[in-house]
């Protein structure tokens, strides 16, 4: 059975009323987005926000794991496939865009909720926010893609370990187009792009209600092996040679992502279709740990525990935590 460990109230009238929002995080395959859909069909005014920086791309729906046109025709979904593969998004943007989401849906007389997994989106929207820098300089940009053909993104990205160690940690190398604006807001305002993330203002919202989602280690490592497996066999590598067909190959910023890198290797031969799967399983393994190091920072208002639970037993989560809305 699920454990609820609340460490805050809430009561439904302050989602209702705007006094707050919830926001359904935790790290991938934890089980957000079934929560939040069984939150969903019991309270019918939910409608959710995706906090997903890989959910925003369109045609990219196998690998990112979307909701269903399904689900999402059945419950309201707001920032999916809001750009192409090959544009850039900030998160500057992805601010702006929320706040604006919320308000529309408050005005329409229904509840936003937040879910993902992107804790800088949460981090950036509600504690600090996000400054991005100069504006671009198409001279030093264009300069700068040149250089990237004749050396190669790889040595761009080995400049930028040095002048901007932090940009670079979370940066992927081959992802030459957030390489560039790295190195361009260095040349431009003399400081690491990392040392400007602080600055801003926040966003105009409402405080935010944290439901964590989570599950013991083995648990979630065996869900995203699951899923990786199911990824790759549902179509991926079709997704991926569609998307290739159209022009989007590794510099457009989320074919250097999870799952999508390497069943490019696939296509290319230098991985197994199972070497994949595998190295896919891996590198999300990772990946979850280090949003669950972001998300521990947060202040949680309730803590739920998925260990073991399948669909049914989610609904029943779901009951639980809406019971104790409706009494708050």
């Amino acid at each position: 059975m699920a454990e609820l460990r609340a460490r805050e109230e809430l009561a439904i009238g302050d989602l209702r009323e705007g006094r707050r929002l919830l926001c359904v995080i935790g790290p991938t395959a934890a089980g957000k987005s079934a929560l939040s859909l069984q939150l969903c069909r019991m309270e019918r005014t939910f409608e959710v926000i995706s906090v997903d920086s890989r959910q925003v791309y369109r045609y990219m729906d196998i690998g990112t794991d979307k909701p269903s046109w399904e689900e999402r025709r059945e419950v309201p979904h707001h920032l999916l496939d809001v750009k192409d593969p090959d544009e850039s998004y900030s998160v500057a943007e992805f601010c702006e865009e929320a706040k604006r989401t919320v308000e529309r849906v408050f005005k329409r007389g229904k509840v936003p909720i937040l879910v993902g997994g992107t804790p800088f989106y949460f981090y950036a929207l509600f504690h600090r926010g996000l400054f991005e820098g100069p504006p671009g300089d198409e001279e030093l940009r264009r300069a700068l893609e040149e250089e990237a053909k004749a050396v190669g993104t790889a040595a761009l990205h080995k400049r930028l370990s040095e002048v901007d160690p932090v940009a670079a940690s979370r940066i992927h190398p081959n992802d030459l187009r957030r390489i560039i604006r790295a190195l361009e807001v260095y040349a431009l305002s003399g400081k690491p792009m990392s040392a400007l993330w602080s600055f801003s203002v926040k966003p105009d919202l409402p405080s935010p209600f944290y439901l964590m989602v989570n599950r013991r280690r083995e648990d979630l490592y065996g869900r995203i092996e699951k899923r990786a497996r199911k990824q790759f066999e549902a179509g991926l590598l079709d997704e991926v040679k569609w998307l290739l067909e159209r022009g989007f190959g590794r510099t457009s910023p989320p074919m250097c992502g999870l799952v999508y890198g390497e069943a490019l290797e696939v296509l290319e031969g230098k991985l197994s279709f199972e070497d994949g799967i595998a190295r896919a399983t891996s590198r999300t393994k990772a990946f979850s740990r280090r949003q669950m190091t972001w998300f521990k920072r947060f202040p949680i208002g309730v803590e739920v525990d998925l260990t073991g639970c399948g669909e049914r037993e989610v609904a029943e989560v779901a009951v639980r935590l809406l019971e104790q809305w409706y009494r708050g």
